[in-house]
């Protein structure tokens, strides 16, 4: 069987903060995110990340390195 591999979008964590985001997927009409917050880890790297919904101003944390998976988040607002 041959599997298409899906492209990841390549992020610099150092450049998440403030960065846009579109979700491929919307739930409850939130299309359009920003990541907000940076939470750091003990080694003080990136770990997760704030995204807040534009619309509807809700934010959820998640892990940062979900931003990379394309099947569910397009960089920029789209």
């Amino acid at each position: 069987m041959n599997h298409e591999q899906i492209p990841m979008n390549q992020i610099n964590p150092k450049k998440l903060l403030n960065s846009k985001w579109t979700a491929v997927n919307p739930v409850k009409k939130e299309l359009h995110f920003m990541v907000t917050d940076l939470l750091l880890n003990e080694d003080n790297e990136v770990g997760e990340c704030t995204l807040e919904a534009i619309m509807t101003r809700r934010s959820k944390v998640i892990n940062w390195q979900d931003l990379k998976n394309s099947a569910h988040w397009l960089q920029g607002w789209k």
